[in-house]
């Protein structure tokens, strides 16, 4: 059943990429760098919070308990909306960038990832509001929830790309903080012999990999 959350995610960790540039240039001006260092260095913990999150979901077992599912999801949409509000508040804080429309960058920016992060709060609802008892009616909602997975990505996305771009793009993808997180394997699934076939306890998926389970696991 988790395999549809799991699929919604398989190009994931939309933050993560779009905070991740891949541009070496290094011709970008030192306040741009500064206002980069500043996002970045405090951007870190909370990519790193996101990629465990999301991995939490993927390694969740797909045939698993649907009250184990429903308790794993509701705690990585937590997080996950946790560490949007910071990473706008992250945003706000350093400032207008000091690049050609900065300003709207940023304020779009925030606006994004403050909505995204009360997306993910209705999610974590909608889970916790799931009948665990009825295998058939959870599949059913889980379904529905999968379905808002795929257009809160959208949203992640959006406003950020625009912060990657041009010079912002540069310095941010100079900065570690801002790079892909690794997550790190949750204990439930490095000890549950159901998980999916994908999901690996010795090498952690990268944040925004296509987890295997979703060609392999069955709902």
């Amino acid at each position: 059943m988790n395999k549809k959350l799991a699929a919604a995610l398989s190009g994931g960790a939309v933050l993560v990429l779009a905070l991740s540039g891949c541009s070496n240039g290094d011709d970008t001006d030192s306040k741009v760098n500064a206002w980069a260092k500043t996002v970045c260095d405090q951007a870190q913990p909370q990519i790193q919070k996101r990629a465990n999150a999301q991995q939490t979901i993927i390694s969740t077992a797909a045939d698993g308990k649907p009250s184990d599912i429903q308790a794993a999801d509701s705690k990585a949409f937590q997080e996950i909306a946790d560490a949007d509000k910071a990473l706008a508040t992250a945003v706000k804080g350093a400032g207008t960038p000091p690049v050609d429309n900065g300003e709207k960058l940023q304020q779009d920016a925030v606006n994004e990832l403050e909505a995204t992060s009360k997306a993910y709060l209705d999610l974590k609802k909608q889970v916790d509001a799931l009948d665990s008892k009825d295998q058939q009616k959870f599949a059913d909602g889980l379904q529905g929830v999968a379905d808002g997975l795929k257009k809160i990505e959208k949203m992640d996305q959006d406003a950020l790309t625009k912060l990657q771009s041009g010079e912002l793009g540069k310095a941010m993808a100079k900065e570690p903080g801002c790079r892909t997180a690794k997550a790190s394997t949750p204990p439930a699934a490095a000890s549950d012999p159901s998980k999916p076939a994908g999901a690996s306890s010795s090498a952690p998926a990268k944040a925004g990999a296509t987890p295997s389970g979703k060609a392999s696991s069955k709902a």
